[in-house]
């Protein structure tokens, strides 16, 4: 049975993590082995809804909402810039610095980026870590129409 598959966009979901870390090492090498463009997404979580943060009998100074979006705002810039950078030498390298649900917002970029496939990291988490906090690679798995490779974590 011959396929005539090509992949000529991959899309790697991208957190300041060493699970993160592989899967972009991972898919760059990939993406040189096929020629592939490649394309990195952050996404942050909505921030909490709370008018502010800080411990007001330690003096410290309260966060509003916008600036903890603008801070989340731009560490994503400065990991995909650091990212990207790290890689730039190997291939040319697009970005996408999202906020919102990380699953949801992995699948919308790779639909509007047209991604043939999707890269990401994993924890590793089972049992009642993985029932509270979820699975974004999981949910990415179960719902992309894509090809996606999941990229175990480091032991």
């Amino acid at each position: 049975m011959e396929t005539n598959l090509q992949i000529n966009r991959i899309l790697i979901a991208v957190e300041d993590s060493p699970y993160s870390d592989k899967a972009s090492a991972y898919g760059v090498m990939l993406a040189g082995k096929m020629k592939s463009e490649v394309a990195l997404v952050h996404v942050s979580d909505v921030a909490i809804a709370t008018s502010y943060v800080g411990d007001p009998l330690i003096a410290e100074p309260q966060l509003l909402i916008p600036d903890m979006m603008e801070i989340q705002e731009q560490a994503g810039k400065k990991l995909l810039d650091r990212i990207s950078d790290h890689f730039s030498s190997e291939t040319t390298i697009f970005t996408f610095n999202k906020v919102g649900n990380p699953t949801d917002e992995i699948l919308a970029t790779a639909e509007e980026w047209r991604a043939d496939l999707i890269i990401l990291g994993t924890h590793g988490r089972t049992g009642l870590d993985h029932f509270i906090t979820g699975s974004v690679a999981e949910g990415v798995c179960r719902k992309a129409k894509c090809a996606v490779l999941v990229v175990p974590n480091p032991k």
